[in-house]
């Protein structure tokens, strides 16, 4: 499963995501999970803005190579799933490849869609996306210019977000192992100690 993550200048919340998700599957043993960003006026060729940086690190991430993308419509052909910070950055994705629509959500729709309904696959996501009204906040903030604290919590947002989305869907859309379908949606199995889920939940218990 590749998933892309896009936001506005791809150096702050795209790639959060981004690293997370190479981070988590490296913790969980998936190596066909697959993860890039991009943004919409993205701050070409920059490497990640320094507190996302260590926001990355501090869960566990590496942002070794990283330089910020323009999106292109071929980044989003190649992706299965495209995981959006806005829903006016989603609405954009969906202008640039024919059919891509079905596959692309916000970060936060997926997993709302994921947590009501137990979806385990990308097709399921979106056979439920019109049968559910909004609940809270769909967007996440960009953080860029604020303090190191807003920073942290963007992170903690994402990560909260995201792992479960990349634990229901991962697994099934990879492998589909023999009786996995018998389980239920938004199931991240334990990492090891250090592990980017493992460092931000010690993080939230040390709130």
């Amino acid at each position: 499963m590749h998933v892309l993550f896009v936001c506005n200048s791809n150096v702050c919340r795209s790639v959060i995501a981004e690293r997370l998700t190479r981070a988590f599957a490296a913790e969980h043993g998936l190596p066909g999970l697959t993860a890039e960003s991009a943004g919409t006026r993205a701050l070409v060729g920059f490497p990640p803005d320094p507190m996302a940086a260590e926001t990355i690190q501090g869960l566990g991430g590496d942002t070794t190579g990283f330089k910020a993308r323009k999106l292109k419509a071929e980044m989003v052909d190649r992706a299965d799933l495209v995981l959006t910070m806005t829903d006016s950055i989603r609405d954009q994705v969906g202008e640039l490849a024919f059919g891509i629509a079905p596959r692309t959500f916000t970060l936060a729709e997926a997993h709302r869609i994921a947590k009501v309904t137990g979806a385990k696959s990308i097709a399921a996501l979106h056979h439920a996306r019109n049968n559910l009204a909004y609940v809270g906040r769909e967007n996440i903030a960009d953080p860029i210019g604020l303090s190191p604290a807003a920073f942290l919590e963007v992170g903690d947002r994402i990560a909260e977000l995201l792992f479960p989305v990349l634990g229901a869907l991962a697994p099934h859309e990879q492998t589909k192992l023999a009786g996995e379908d018998d389980r239920p949606g938004l199931v991240i199995a334990p990492g090891g100690p250090g592990g980017p889920l493992s460092a931000f939940l010690a993080a939230q218990r040390g709130r």
